[in-house]
């Protein structure tokens, strides 16, 4: 069978017929070299629904406005504009919304350039042998829907015989070919998770998920449905849970199902004949065709990346992508399609109720349910998602307000916008103290470092108190209480006032070291650097020791430093005697600087702060992460030490992983790390056997930082105890450093984490939370 049907050009027999429900839409008049066809389309940008006038008006300032912003982003790194035809295929993606549209991408240059999926060469190995395997293919055939449909055969897929990179390559090379098929653009894709006969050495859990969260988010194809198919019983039990991490919208539309109940989603005749169907194929000529498409593609028409987000060319850089002048007439040069292509989808863009949306995750969040008080300048309130300050957590759910407080008034020298506090003011918590005293918790006496010999378990906030839940007690807590329900603990959480002042982080010699104008330490965790001038202004740092299981200061969770706080921050790493830092966050997401490049990034690059050079003698990239080994010099003195940099790739851009497993791997590496190179210090360490504090740091310090050590902390006991207790841990981690966990969703992706470590090690063998995502539950 030809595959004209998927990359080429429909049968005029197989094109659908307008749907009398856009009827009354305006018409848009689309150019092709067959004459022309008015279309009824309707399309939202930017959030706003726009109906199509003659000319395809609605389409055209859809499409503009889409290229104005790219191309916008792509100048500022020196790269060539984004061809018009490129631009129409991530708005078909997202239904001409502009806003989504441009987050998609941006997710995907980040992601082609985060897995290598550039540069592709499918002529020679690996990824030659890769595409002849045929484990991922796309068949001669459309879904009802004219959805074209993929295929990926699990048993086919050998982990140790190849890498996640070559085989999420031969995905994308076969994505780019079918998505050449205007078919294909407007009418998506029907991804098959074929598990039939598979064995558990088949699957490898996180190339599934990137191939998940790569078709979800990460790449222009309208993703339609998942089906995996005669999923093992090993498989189906964190399969339960792991469906709790994606929204409704996605969760409904992936489903498990049996050989002979396939057809119910697929007609027969476009199934292959070990799926049940009689279709017949040759994935050796769609190879030939993929090829020939590459082959013959106009380079300013392939969704071709520009360079990484981090790495801004020279501007005698050349390699840049071939522009494409702008049509003269929307209406004439819009999209080139003929009017078979037209009429398949064309109800796609009518936002019909009863239309079955597209499977991409939303961007937005969960509403913040907090009803406390207003926050203030008091530092007294949780930083407001809806205020002006620009904060990490915010970001990743898309609702700030915009603002690079790292080249704000207040690095300039400019008065900072959160007021001068003196050390003799008598506040307390932000108000008047009836003593007329300081609070004992302003003092600036430096609290003692877990490197003091003298702390034993009974100091770290975090005990064995006999609470919390049994395994067993912990999903029925999950099951009663449902995501509404946790989210109501957490606005419970939030509501709390800060136990404590921030008087230091409010001094104006110390303003101006903040990321965040209102994202503050308190003054009784704070990290107490050593004084280095006369005037005493060079004790302060952003950053707040935070207790273990069981460990007195076995974090320090600290903001994304600032390039002027570099020198601090090194100086903070030398003087607690750090082995590990754990960085959650990338240096630049969606375009903007979450961190400032405080290491050097080059294996051999060297960096000088202060008084220590820092080499970077290392580096091992893993799939969700990377391991830098970095030698400290003290240049007064000669010393040197050793310093792992572990940084987590793999947190999205909005909300929370889908998955727990990346990040449980990487905390797993992390405490190896710990042990190993507090073995190494040898008697020049005399603190806690598990080690100095290791350095926690996201860019505000309290969102995916505080998520990083709750779950640590919730693992050492469970592994001690058996008992959970998420709730208490999340409170007593913000009596430390404040605002810790600072969305719901996170607060319930620390729930469902522990979930996903029990049932991974065997501490749980199956999970029933059926209820867990209705609305009905207690928080109402």
């Amino acid at each position: 069978m030809q595959r004209e049907q998927t990359t080429g050009t429909p049968t005029t027999q197989e094109a659908r017929q307008s749907d009398s429900s856009v009827g009354n839409s305006a018409q848009c008049l689309l150019g092709s070299g067959r004459g022309r066809l008015r279309v009824p389309v309707s399309v939202r940008v930017s959030g706003l629904v726009l109906v199509g006038g003659a000319g395809g008006g609605g389409v055209c300032v859809a499409t503009k406005e889409f290229v104005e912003q790219v191309n916008e982003l792509r100048r500022s790194r020196n790269v060539g504009p984004l061809s018009w035809n490129t631009a129409v295929k991530f708005l078909m993606a997202r239904k001409f919304d502009v806003s989504r549209a441009v987050s998609l991408y941006e997710q995907h240059e980040a992601t082609r350039h985060r897995e290598g999926l550039v540069n592709l060469k499918p002529t020679t190995d690996p990824l030659q042998s890769e595409l002849s395997t045929g484990k991922f293919t796309i068949l001669p055939c459309r879904d009802e829907s004219g959805a074209a449909i993929a295929v990926f055969t699990a048993r086919l897929h050998e982990p140790r015989l190849t890498t996640q990179q070559t085989t999420l390559q031969g995905v994308v090379y076969q994505l780019d070919a079918a998505l050449e098929s205007t078919e294909t653009q407007r009418c998506g894709l029907v991804f098959i998770y074929d598990m039939t006969e598979s064995a558990y050495q088949n699957f490898d859990y996180q190339l599934s998920q990137k191939i998940l969260t790569l078709l979800k988010g990460g790449y222009p194809a309208r993703l339609k449905k998942v089906l995996i198919v005669t999923a093992p019983l090993w498989f189906k039990a964190p399969f339960k849970v792991l469906r709790l991490f994606v929204r409704e919208k996605l969760r409904d539309r992936v489903y498990t199902v049996s050989l002979p109940e396939l057809v119910n989603h697929i007609s027969g005749k476009c199934l292959p004949l070990e799926l049940g169907g009689d279709l017949t194929f040759d994935h050796q000529a769609w190879l030939v065709q993929c090829l020939a498409s590459m082959t013959n593609r106009d380079p300013s028409t392939v969704c071709e990346p520009s360079p990484p987000l981090t790495h801004f060319p020279d501007t005698d850089n050349h390699n840049t992508m071939i522009p494409e002048d702008e049509p003269n007439s929307c209406a004439e040069q819009l999209c080139e399609f003929s009017e078979d292509e037209v009429s398949c989808c064309e109800k796609s863009f009518s936002h019909d109720s009863n239309e079955e949306d597209d499977l991409e995750e939303e961007e937005g969040t969960i509403g913040d349910t907090d009803g406390g008080r207003l926050s203030g300048l008091n530092g007294d309130q949780d930083p407001s998602p809806d205020g002006e300050n620009q904060k990490e957590e915010e970001e990743e759910e898309g609702e700030e307000k915009e603002k690079d407080l790292e080249s704000s008034a207040g690095l300039k020298g400019e008065r900072s916008p959160v007021p001068e506090i003196q050390s003799d003011t008598p506040h307390l918590n932000g108000h008047l103290h009836d003593t007329g005293r300081i609070s004992g918790r302003g003092s600036p006496v430096a609290p003692p470092s877990s490197g003091s010999s003298g702390f034993s378990d009974d100091d770290s906030l975090h005990f064995d108190d006999g609470r919390g839940f049994t395994l067993e007690e912990f999903v029925r807590h999950l099951r009663d209480k449902g995501r509404q329900g946790l989210y109501h603990d957490y606005s419970q959480i939030k509501s709390r006032p800060p136990d404590g002042t921030f008087e230091n982080s409010r001094k104006r010699c110390n303003q101006i070291k903040n990321r965040y104008t209102d994202v503050l330490c308190f003054d009784n965790t704070r990290v107490v650097l050593s004084i280095e001038d006369d005037e005493g202004h060079t004790d302060y740092i952003n950053a707040n020791y935070v207790d273990g299981y069981k460990q007195k200061n076995a974090f320090i969770s600290t903001q994304g430093p600032l390039p002027g706080t570099f020198g601090d921050y090194w100086r903070m790493i030398w003087e607690q005697k750090v082995c590990v830092i754990v960085m959650t966050t990338r240096a630049v997401e969606r375009g903007r600087t979450k961190c400032g490049q405080y290491w050097p990034t080059e294996q051999d690059g060297t960096v000088t702060h202060s008084h220590f050079t820092i080499t970077n003698t290392n580096i091992v990239p893993y799939r969700d992460y990377t391991v830098s080994t970095l030698t400290m010099l003290d240049t007064r003195n000669g010393e040197e030490r050793k310093v792992e940099h572990m940084q987590f790739t793999s947190w999205p851009d909005y909300g929370v992983p889908d998955s727990a497993m990346a990040m449980l791997e990487f905390l797993g590496h992390v405490r190896e790390s710990q042990s190993r190179l507090t073995a190494a210090l040898g008697p020049s360490w005399s603190g806690h056997p598990l080690g100095p504090p290791i350095v926690v740091h996201c860019s505000a310090g309290i969102g995916r930082t505080g998520t990083f050590c709750t779950l640590d902390i919730c693992i050492r006991r469970l592994e001690e105890t058996g008992s959970i207790e998420v709730k208490g841990t999340v409170e007593k981690i913000r009596s430390q450093r404040a605002y810790s966990i600072q969305m719901p969703d996170q607060y319930v992706y620390c729930h469902l984490a522990l979930l996903e470590y029990a049932l991974h090690n065997g501490k749980l063998v199956e999970v029933d939370l059926t209820g867990f995502e209705e609305d009905g539950s207690e928080s109402e």
